[in-house]
């Protein structure tokens, strides 16, 4: 059954482990898109690794008048708290708790936006949580794969099969949110989207953000799916929506601060003289992209990126970050993953072409870059070529996190 189905899946979230240890440290919180599973994972983890546990919504009255009141239950091991961020003082009563029942039980704190900048006026809690982004399931996840990912190691690649391949076709058709992954119909996919988005819109932006015009927004919020892969001009958007530059720019940070989308932007170095300002731009749910062309691919392999950027930083304390490669000659490769600042690896994504990129083997040899990938969509690929190993796309993808 679906339910069963889902409790497994639950099981075998990547997250899993890392926060049931950090829990015994400190509070975690758990911010991520709207329904990618973070109530449902925070619960598995009450549920299978305490004996009792208390779970408080802010958006429920009666919930609501216990946070305040500060009542628990007696026998509670750990105290969920969803939404709270919506509550003007939960930075000061999150770490008043804190402080006053850490020999008591463990707190654990889920939202929809990004509790990582809602935290930054006056940091009153620092050094009392862990912050993890619970990401949608990748192909790895979705293989139940566990890879040992180290910066400046080669990636362990897996051998392609028939079950990645068909794991891959569900994944990139149906996103990897996990009840449009669960039904795998087109006819759900198609309504999970709309209901999603007009309750992002309507609901949590509404909710926590002074927008006048939400219309205007959600014009937005359809325009962006399409502009995947290119540079982002708000400039463009401004003109498309005729409202004030300013205006859109806080549209676009509400947006992603909601895991709405997210933007990466070029990386700078001394040896290359590079884009200055423009980021390209993805969405969380790479299912909303238009499937008739690269974008989706290119989505995709962003998105799992990503991901694996935010695992090592979030589990292991590396500084992860993902960019793409632009000069003012116009040479750019698709992603760079850097650790600390330093190059790591850059990756390329082709439909189908096996001739070298020029400018992946421009950029990896002008910054020393010790991994390069050529990523493409046809099957049963992996051919190494002077510095850059070319790769199909269903088993770079089962690699990584």
């Amino acid at each position: 059954s679906e339910n069963i189905w889902y409790l497994h899946f639950m099981k075998t979230r990547y997250l899993v482990p890392h926060i049931v240890r950090d829990l015994k440290d400190k509070m975690v919180f758990i911010g991520g898109a709207r329904q990618v599973g973070k109530t449902s994972l925070a619960k598995y983890i009450a549920e299978n690794y305490f004996k009792s546990y208390d779970y408080l919504n802010w958006d429920s009255r009666d919930d609501r008048k216990k946070i305040i009141q500060s009542r628990f239950k007696g026998d509670a091991g750990i105290v969920l708290f969803d939404e709270i961020h919506k509550y003007k003082d939960w930075k000061n009563y999150l770490k008043g708790q804190f402080d006053k029942h850490k020999g008591d039980f463990n707190i654990l704190v889920t939202g929809s936006a990004r509790l990582d900048v809602y935290r930054r006026g006056g940091d009153s809690l620092m050094g009392r949580y862990y912050y993890y982004r619970l990401h949608p399931f990748s192909l790895a996840e979705f293989l139940e794969k566990e890879n040992a990912i180290v910066p400046f190691k080669e990636i362990a690649f897996l051998e392609s099969s028939k079950v990645t391949r068909e794991a891959l076709g569900v994944t990139l058709k149906f996103g990897g949110f996990p009840e449009p992954l669960l039904k795998q119909s087109e006819k759900e996919l198609r309504r999970w989207h709309n209901q999603r988005v007009e309750r992002l819109v309507k609901e949590d932006i509404r909710d926590m953000e002074n927008i006048r015009n939400l219309s205007l927004l959600q014009i937005l919020v359809d325009i962006l799916p399409g502009k995947v892969g290119s540079l982002l001009s708000l400039n463009s958007l401004r003109e498309d929506l005729s409202v004030a530059h300013k205006t859109v720019s806080n549209w676009v940070d509400v947006l992603e601060r909601f895991y709405y989308h997210f933007r990466i932007y070029p990386f700078h170095h001394k040896k290359i003289k590079s884009l200055k300002k423009e980021p390209k731009l993805y969405m969380w749910d790479w299912s909303e992209v238009p499937d008739n062309s690269g974008a989706r691919l290119e989505n995709i392999v962003a998105s799992h990126l990503l991901k694996m950027c935010h695992f090592l930083n979030d589990v292991d304390g590396y500084k992860t970050d993902l960019h793409f490669l632009r000069d003012t000659e116009g040479r750019e490769v698709d992603f760079l993953i850097t650790e600390n600042g330093k190059p790591w690896l850059a990756i390329e994504v082709k439909s189908a072409s096996k001739e070298i990129s020029k400018n992946l083997t421009y950029f990896g040899n002008r910054l020393e870059i010790p991994f390069l990938y050529q990523v493409v969509s046809e099957n049963g690929v992996d051919i190494r070529k002077d510095t850059v190993r070319i790769l199909s796309l269903d088993r770079f993808l089962a690699s990584l996190v």
